[in-house]
């Protein structure tokens, strides 16, 4: 029997040491261009998310509870998209990488956990944004620095856990081969289908894992809007009314986009999609939203446009005194 090299054997159990990753099965010329565009867009979404964290935390003007949500925001989908663009960017470059196994679930652990992070951290903003708008008088009181620290702390560490809980259960499952992932990443499906044990509390983990993470955060975003858009209504003037929506306009689009995207990629069935489809499905919410997010918020919010605009003209400030 030929022996395969990516397998090694403890105690008559056989393990995988590495996998492959296929990417996607395009033409040379197509991945080239893809890789292009793929390339184009994490630098901007490391500018745009690096130019939200700069902004908060030198203008004075942003220093508030949004804004310091944002920020958060802004830091886990730069590390979601460093810990999946420049892999796949290999990915296609060499149409398929191998890496190690241990890689391959590491690079998983650290996507599953920015993403509850942002599910979490979405939540924190809906609750400041219902303060903001339903209970004003005593926003500055519950919302001061210490809360805001502890409710981020909260949601980063819970992720953290929580997620290393369920990665080191996946890991413990016995993975005999194939070794070969059709997928771009290691995302949580493509890795079961290597195992060749029992599933059944892996699933039942990421089951009870999606009531705090999603279930939870999705009700409370609901009902704290439920609120913020019936306290809106009841503003007698339309300008009061534009200017308490304008306030929370950009955060509901971005809630929009990922529960839509994360809902069409893991809960709706698959059957009748190709492979294709839904990589590209995944590859809009692993590599696009974190672009999109910092678009959102610049393009829709004044706040931030005028704390670029003043960055600018200090930098032009500076370079004009240093000539």
């Amino acid at each position: 029997m030929e022996k395969k090299e990516y397998l090694f054997t403890v105690n008559n159990q056989t393990f995988i040491m590495e996998v492959i990753i296929l990417g996607f099965q395009f033409s040379k010329e197509i991945n080239i261009f893809i890789s292009l565009l793929l390339l184009m867009i994490y630098i901007l979404t490391l500018f745009g998310n690096l130019l939200i964290i700069t902004l908060v935390v030198y203008s004075k003007t942003l220093q508030t509870p949004m804004y310091f949500f944002l920020a958060q925001l802004s830091l886990c989908d730069i590390m979601i998209a460093t810990d999946i663009t420049p892999n796949l960017l290999y990915v296609l470059l060499y149409e398929g990488v191998t890496m190690s196994f241990t890689i391959c679930i590491l690079q998983y652990y650290i996507f599953a956990m920015m993403e509850s992070s942002e599910c979490l951290l979405l939540t924190v903003m809906a609750y400041d944004r219902y303060l903001a708008i339903c209970n004003p008088l005593h926003y500055s009181y519950i919302m001061d620095e210490s809360f805001c620290i502890r409710l981020t702390i909260f949601s980063w560490l819970f992720s953290i856990f929580s997620k290393m809980i369920s990665t080191i259960t996946i890991a413990s499952l016995d993975f005999c081969g194939p070794n070969i992932i059709d997928h771009f990443f290691c995302d949580f499906s493509p890795l079961l289908k290597l195992s060749c044990s029992n599933t059944f509390f892996v699933n039942l983990d990421v089951l009870l894992n999606s009531v705090p993470f999603i279930f939870l955060p999705f009700l409370t975003i609901m009902i704290s809007y439920i609120y913020i858009i019936s306290n809106i209504l009841k503003i007698p003037s339309t300008t009061g009314k534009q200017k308490a929506f304008s306030t929370c306009s950009s955060h509901l689009t971005v809630v929009s986009i990922f529960y839509i995207t994360l809902i069409v990629i893991y809960d709706l069935p698959t059957s009748g999609q190709s492979l294709t489809v839904n990589k590209l499905i995944s590859l809009s919410f692993t590599v696009g939203t974190p672009l999109i997010n910092p678009i959102i918020y610049s393009l829709r919010n004044r706040d931030i446009k005028f704390a670029f605009a003043k960055l600018i003209n200090c930098f032009l400030l500076y370079r004009g005194d240093a000539r």
